[in-house]
């Protein structure tokens, strides 16, 4: 992991202003002479700088290893990969966990409320740092998706390509929801609610039929009901399971401004319209969506990509068939492969 830091001051979206602020990133690949193969990896709420290959910190795979690497889709024989850490996350960049300058403890609650158009802000610090003019792609999927639509429209001239899977210009009410019951959990109880807050993340992240065809109604280990509060469902388990692993990696305060990010995302909102959103972008888009996903529908998807067929822009859309819901956009290898592939093509 490497860290570009910033002395200057960012102004964020609610007019307060960060003095200074760092951004963990990792780098793979070569960056070529004319610096014109370099592509941006956009990471979900609870991802890293790590997307490929082992982390030396915790000896797990990269977070997308299926997608990127030599020969691989994103293949980094041929492109310059950055994969960027949020602004706001606990990962290496600057939030809620860092010293705050002016008190020299941590900033806690007293870090300031960021969107997502902050995070990209940061991104493009980033890439000014690295002396990059343009970007062929960026690519992102859940709350990197939605950075990926923010660069689109931020800096419209420095994105060839945009790649945008399982994501929205908005979060519809119901994952809306979602995010205020997972963050009134935090705030009832930081570590507890942070685990229940990312037990309600999973049920999101997967459809019923996936749920079902790993789980169904299977008992632990009574072949009965054990008529008590006990852990007996399979289910039950793999949620307690996962709830108390996030707890031992992740920052309750960064769940909540990250979280918060996301529902704050809304180009309607912001801009008027998707129309006035997207009249500046020059990208060629790639908006991909998933069968199975409730949280991120793929009316929602198609709603982007009409939008910008309205404008004569040029898009492409897909709706990836899968069963496992929105986490597929980290499964479904060969599918989305085949997409990406074709879509970036060349990097001249």
């Amino acid at each position: 992991m490497k860290k570009f830091s910033s002395d200057q001051p960012l102004t964020l979206s609610s007019g307060k202003t960060l003095p200074s602020f760092k951004i963990a990133y990792d780098t793979y690949g070569t960056l070529n002479a004319t610096k014109s193969n370099a592509i941006l990896i956009c990471h979900a709420l609870s991802g890293d700088s790590h997307a490929t290959n082992l982390n030396s910190e915790t000896e797990n795979p990269g977070w997308w290893q299926l997608m990127i690497g030599p020969g691989k889709p994103i293949d980094t024989d041929q492109f310059f990969v950055i994969s960027s850490n949020v602004l706001g996350s606990c990962y290496g960049s600057t939030g809620p966990i860092s010293t705050n300058p002016e008190t020299q403890g941590p900033y806690h609650l007293s870090f300031p409320v960021i969107t997502i158009e902050d995070m990209v802000n940061a991104q493009a610090k980033l890439i000014d740092y690295l002396d990059i003019t343009t970007l062929f792609a960026v690519i992102g999927g859940s709350m990197g998706g939605m950075q990926t639509l923010q660069w689109s429209i931020s800096h419209p001239n420095r994105v060839k390509k945009a790649i945008v899977i399982a994501a929205a210009a908005q979060l519809g009410p119901q994952s809306l929801a979602f995010n205020t019951v997972g963050r009134e959990a935090v705030l009832t109880d930081p570590k507890h609610g942070l685990s229940i807050a990312r037990m309600i993340g999973h049920i999101t992240y997967r459809s019923d039929e996936s749920i079902g065809t790993k789980f169904g109604r299977k008992l632990q280990e009574n072949a009965d009901y054990g008529y008590a509060f006990s852990t007996e469902f399979e289910i039950e388990s793999y949620l307690k399971y996962q709830g108390e692993k996030f707890v031992n990696r992740f920052d309750a305060n960064t769940y909540l401004y990250l979280s918060k990010a996301m529902s704050y995302f809304d180009l309607i909102k912001t801009y008027g319209s998707l129309e006035s959103a997207f009249s500046p972008c020059t990208a060629q888009f790639l908006i991909m969506s998933i069968s199975s996903d409730w949280l991120y529908p793929s009316k929602q998807s198609r709603e982007l990509a009409k939008s910008l067929i309205k404008l004569n822009k040029t898009v492409s859309y897909c709706e990836i068939d899968s069963p496992h819901g929105h986490d597929s956009f980290l499964m479904e290898s060969d599918q989305l492969s085949t997409m990406i592939r074709c879509f970036l093509g060349s990097k001249s």
